[in-house]
């Protein structure tokens, strides 16, 4: 504009026009640049205090925008805040409520099914289960990117859907399904989707390996009428899978819990970037307080949560192992050898 005027006004008759205009332009043209800046500044504020939201009135077809409000939402939340538009159905009067997206990383038999079911007992939390437990869903990067898109959308459909007004959607992701594979370019995702972590690993190496074993075991032999059952509603039925004791081989024991505490480090190193909290199965069952910290994580309401999940391997560890003084002889005097510990949920 600046520009413009001095252009306007340059020329043989410029002299005797800018002595009485000049000093009515100058105010003029601070002023105007003033009105520009405020008027700019309130639309970015008010840009990153609102978010335009789809719904649908019962019975229409029609869309009608909606503009939520985040003031409430402090500024270095809002890259975890989001406002999904599911194309299955309406989120209705709950367009306007925000989702936070998580992700639960662990290894198997590491205490996370029983977990997610806790979660799932909160009203504002999904946790959609093992998605990528089925091959062709992580077949290569487009497959996988496409069914976290469906997730992340709240189109997934499982029997951890909530209400419209869920706050907290995810799945669980072993590190053996693809994470591991294709760590850097899902590492991108999570970050670009504003994607929190939650680790969740055992202490015990030893315990989870004797579990997997027990688990693959029971896989071949279905011990329960016929049925495979990773977990058990019942003591019963924990009592029946609790009677086979797995025989580890001793030669490859030290080799293979080095295995899994190396999967762990990489795992917390390589997704240390983004928001994360690491959480330990015994320290679950030895601290309830774990469970507040993780729904403070996910800013939900704290409720007691619970599970009908019965713990399958309750016996001192001499009575789960076939060859207990092998494995005993194996491990004293290693770094491992406080996984003999025989307090269950020793730390």
């Amino acid at each position: 504009m600046f520009i413009c005027l001095q252009t306007a006004y340059s020329g043989k008759n410029s002299k005797w026009l800018q002595l009485p205009l000049r000093p009515l332009l100058v105010p003029f043209i601070t002023l105007f640049s003033l009105l520009v800046c405020y008027t700019c500044m309130n639309q970015i504020s008010l840009d990153s205090k609102t978010v335009t939201s789809s719904i649908f009135p019962v019975g229409t077809n029609q869309p009608i925008e909606n503009v939520c409000s985040t003031s409430a939402i402090p500024p270095e939340e809002m890259c975890y805040i989001h406002f999904p538009q599911p194309q299955t159905y309406n989120r209705g009067e709950c367009a306007c409520t925000p989702v936070r997206y998580f992700v639960i990383l662990s290894m198997q038999r590491s205490g996370s099914g029983w977990f997610e079911t806790l979660l799932n007992s909160h009203p504002n939390i999904s946790s959609n289960g093992e998605i990528f437990s089925v091959p062709q869903r992580r077949g290569n990067l487009s497959i996988i990117f496409n069914t976290l898109d469906t997730v992340y959308n709240l189109d997934w459909f499982s029997s951890a859907a909530k209400n419209e007004c869920t706050a907290a959607y995810g799945l669980k992701w072993m590190l053996n399904q693809g994470v591991s594979k294709y760590q850097k370019e899902i590492l991108s995702y999570f970050k670009a989707n504003g994607v929190s972590v939650i680790f969740l690993f055992r202490r015990n190496l030893l315990r989870r390996l004797i579990s997997v074993l027990a688990n693959d075991y029971d896989r071949q032999a279905k011990q329960l009428n016929g049925t495979h059952k990773a977990h058990v509603h019942s003591k019963e039925e924990a009592e029946i899978l609790a009677k086979f004791k797995p025989k580890l081989r001793t030669s490859s024991l030290i080799p293979n819990l080095q295995f899994m505490e190396k999967t762990i480090a990489e795992s917390l190193h390589n997704f240390s970037s983004i928001r994360h909290m690491v959480l330990y199965y015994e320290d679950i069952i030895n601290n309830q307080k774990e469970l507040k910290k993780v729904q403070e994580f996910l800013k939900v309401p704290v409720r007691e949560l619970a599970s009908r999940h019965v713990k399958i391997h309750t016996r001192p560890l001499p009575q789960q192992v076939e060859n207990w003084r092998e494995v005993q002889e194996t491990l004293n005097g290693t770094a491992y050898a406080h996984f003999l510990n025989y307090n269950d949920y020793h730390s």
